[in-house]
This record gives C-alpha cells, structure tokens and sequence, in this order.
C-alpha cells in the first residue's frame, strides 16, 4: 500500500506540531510542500531529512501526473502547506480530488489510500479565542478581489450564523471599511452595533493578537495602530 498523508503544519510557532505528523513526515519517501523553503524551517527545527519538491497553486499538470505516478510505484508521500491543514483555502484540494479521481481502483482495492494527519488550523484557532458564537458558523476562506465581493458582504451581514474568513495585510484595510459601510447601520452611526467584528491577528506567533468591537472600533483600531497591518488575518463577524 501507498499512503498520501495530509499533514496539518503550525502556523506560526513550529512546536505546534503532532507528534504522529513529524513521525508521518519522517518516514515519507517525498513531501509536497507550497514552499519548500517554508518547509525547511519547520524540517531543520525538529531534524527531519526527507526530499521535498514543491507543489503549489501554479503547478503543472504534468506535476499531478508525477504524484499519482509515484502513489502507484507505492512510494509514501506527504503533502504539507505553508502553515496548517492543506486543502484549506490552498490548492491541495485540486490535488486530491484528482487522485480520487483517477485512482478509483487502486483506492477501493486498498492499493492507494488517502489519510488525514490533523492539527494547526487559523480556522479553528481563532474560533477558540474570540469568545463568540460557534456552535454554527460558515467559512468563506479568503475573500475573492471583485466579482461576488459585494454580494458576500451583503450575505454577512444578514447571516444568522458566525461568519469567518481569512484576509491579507494588503487587504484589511480594504475590507474592514466595506465591513463599516455594511454593519454600522444608517448613516454610519456609531452608536449601533449590529454585528461584533473579531480580527485575529499573527495567531501563535509573538505578536499574536485579538481585537473585536463593531466594525468600526476595529478599524480604528488598525488606523491608530498602522504598524500592526502585517501578518496574517483571520476575520470574524458574529451576533454581539
């Protein structure tokens, strides 16, 4: 049998790893990796040696051919993100589904199997911190630029359920105004607060952070403080 693993990496602090992945990692005869640079760091901190190559959004379809090759010569491999679950919001998902896809057989006859190593997600991360509700929410990954912008802001505002997604640095600014324009009511008053807007900010690293209040106390927030527009962002709007 040959095993692609999913294998969930930190986020940012690189102890934040499960002791089955690094031992899944180690024993993997390739690890797929969005930056095999990023992956050196976490393979240098805890002593892993095992070839990597990359495998990311621009990759080639002769890329996939290539894997699905090796899964059939029952070569072991593993497929790593840049930080936490892949397949969340990052092209690993292409990758699976077309080896379902096209390993139908080997999958049933129990040739080739497809296994989740969990762990480090922001999704979750910043759901256990924030304090708000979510026993029912919906991830809309990252935003897309333009078309269907408006329409999921119009959605967020009037979702009963919890509302997460991930944005940029480049981004946030950007987003948290048309949160502003969406949530603070008529004529922009400040004195309503339809919705409570929770940024995590940096989660697990040192300047990990949590600001939440309506949509715009928080963008003020990042306008007093522009030095801390950088990092990662994930965004939650929520009943207060």
């Amino acid at each position: 049998m040959s095993t692609l693993s999913i294998v969930a990496t930190p986020i940012g602090n690189l102890e934040d790893i499960t002791l089955r992945a690094l031992k899944v990692l180690a024993s993997s005869d390739l690890v797929l990796c969005e930056d095999t640079r990023m992956t050196k760091r976490l393979f240098d901190r805890h002593n892993i040696s095992v070839p990597t190559k990359s495998y990311h959004m621009h990759s080639k379809i002769s890329r996939v051919e290539e894997i699905i090759g090796l899964l059939k010569d029952g070569k072991n491999i593993s497929l790593v993100s840049d930080a936490g679950t892949p397949g969340i919001s990052d092209p690993g998902a292409e990758l699976v589904s077309r080896i379902r896809r096209d390993c139908v057989s080997e999958i049933l006859s129990g040739e080739i199997k497809i296994e989740a190593i969990p762990g480090p997600s922001a999704l979750t991360g910043a759901l256990s911190v924030a304090g708000v509700p979510c026993a029912d929410f919906t991830f809309l990954g990252f935003l897309p630029h333009k078309k269907g912008r408006e329409t999921l802001f119009k959605e967020i505002t009037i979702s009963e359920r919890t509302m997460v997604f991930y944005e940029s640095p480049h981004r946030i600014m950007k987003t948290l105004d048309s949160l502003v324009e969406h949530l603070s009511g008529a004529n922009n008053s400040e004195d309503v607060l339809l919705k409570k807007v929770t940024v995590c900010r940096e989660l697990t690293k040192i300047f990990e952070e949590i600001i939440g209040g309506s949509a715009k106390e928080v963008k003020n927030y990042f306008e007093i403080h522009p030095d801390k527009v950088r990092g990662e962002f994930v965004v939650i709007v929520s009943k207060e």
